[in-house]
């Protein structure tokens, strides 16, 4: 069965998820990071694309003891499947979502992707090929349901959401939005990639709920797929 997708996203006042350097730079506050570090502990796994870790290095790690704690008394590892989509296996070997903390990693990748590659990932992470020179989303949330996985969330970037949205995988959308603004027409956004044109082919949300965290505003929406 295919999981529970959800997004968590943190943005500037003018829509903005990084620079357009595509510099990692801060958009929340303390409360925020705690909401975040929370449901990131409530997911089964943690989603990015290749160019999220390209740009941030995220290790994507829960940082709360707490939490963690909670989790291995269930029986789960201490942090969530981290999966990386790169569909050409460009993720260094020494990236720190592959050996920060404990628990499985999985990296998507394309039968494009170099074999030689392939094989010392192995090493650090368990390797799916899914997918034509690009990565098949739908095949690859059906594997992960097949793991077992029901819960996923996903922390971007704007390509992989975009194409998750595309293909209607999207249950929830979380943006958080801080009094920030950023700028820049190249500076990339929470929904990237080519775009919609056609009005019918626009991504339709239903409010789910509103409220303020540190100087900005969360906002919960359903995906009207």
């Amino acid at each position: 069965m295919r999981p529970f997708v959800f997004i968590n996203i943190a943005m500037s006042a003018d829509g903005k998820i990084s620079t357009r350097q595509r510099r990692q730079v801060r958009l929340s506050g303390h409360d925020d990071f705690i909401r975040v570090d929370k449901i990131k502990a409530e997911s089964d796994a943690i989603m990015v694309g290749i160019g999220t870790v390209l740009a941030d290095n995220p290790s994507l790690t829960i940082k709360s003891s707490e939490l963690k704690k909670i989790r291995t008394s269930h029986g789960m590892d201490e942090n969530p499947i981290r999966v990386v989509v790169d569909s050409r296996a460009r993720i260094p070997l020494d990236a720190e979502i592959l050996h920060q903390g404990a628990g499985r990693r999985v990296v998507a990748v394309s039968d494009t992707a170099d074999s030689t590659k392939i094989q010392k990932l192995h090493h650090v992470a368990e390797v799916v090929i899914v997918g034509h020179k690009a990565i098949d989303l739908e095949k690859l949330l059906d594997l992960l349901g097949d793991m077992g996985i029901k819960k996923v969330m996903v922390e971007g970037g704007g390509t992989l959401i975009e194409a998750l949205f595309r293909l209607h995988l999207v249950d929830e959308l979380y943006t958080y939005i801080g009094n920030t603004v950023i700028g820049g027409s190249t500076a990339p956004t929470l929904a990237d990639g080519t775009g919609f044109i056609k009005e019918s082919e626009f991504v339709k949300l239903k409010l789910i709920e509103v409220s303020t965290i540190d100087e900005g505003i969360l906002i919960k929406w359903q995906v009207q797929n």
